[in-house]
């Protein structure tokens, strides 16, 4: 069984500033998502050795959890860009045509996209997921670490406290509106053009 392991960041912890500090950075990748693969190279480990089919189901929550919690963080860091180099620039595209199809304009994508992340009452994950059935690109919202499993994740932003807290305390809002000017448009219409092939 090989070990899951930490991936290394596509920039400097410092890189995206001022929209997400450094101090956040190094501590949610360096220490919450090292977390996550510990925790799951662990579960998966002692599902390996567990002699029954009981103590195999006690460990899915853990599985879930830390599994969910490494998927999301190591598409999370591929969807940031430092704003000085491609973050926050949606050029026009088959990316930028489907949210303008699909919510009318891309700032109205963004209201309604903060609007359900900020919602989530405790800890979650703000997706723009491609609906493979409806052909559509749709605002879902995971709780915890659940990864997105009912549409293709495009764009997703963690809602989590460590995420934001350091820098813009309890004002979810203007995290929201600050991590746009850092989002990585080209990476997620790379997953646009995956998930329509």
């Amino acid at each position: 069984m090989s070990l899951h392991t930490l991936p290394d960041l596509p920039y400097a912890y410092n890189a995206l500033e001022p929209y997400i500090s450094e101090t956040i950075m190094k501590l949610h990748h360096s220490k919450h998502h090292q977390t996550y693969v510990n925790g799951l190279n662990a579960a998966e480990q002692s599902y390996a050795q567990s002699p029954s089919i009981k103590e195999k189901i006690a460990l899915q929550s853990a599985l879930k959890f830390n599994g969910g919690g490494h998927i999301n963080h190591s598409l999370f860091w591929k969807n940031l860009s430092p704003a000085n180099a491609d973050g926050g620039n949606l050029s026009d595209g088959p990316l930028k045509k489907a949210i303008e199809r699909d919510f009318g304009s891309v700032e109205e994508f963004k209201k309604k996209f903060n609007a359900a992340t900020a919602a989530i009452q405790g800890s979650g994950w703000g997706w723009l997921g491609y609906n493979s059935t409806t052909k559509m690109l749709e605002i879902v919202t995971t709780a915890n670490q659940d990864p997105l499993l009912s549409h293709t994740p495009i764009i997703g932003v963690d809602i989590w406290e460590h995420a934001f807290y350091l820098q813009y305390q309890n004002v979810k809002v203007d995290y929201l509106t600050a991590i746009w000017n850092v989002i990585n448009f080209k990476e997620a219409e790379q997953r646009l053009a995956e998930a329509t092939k």
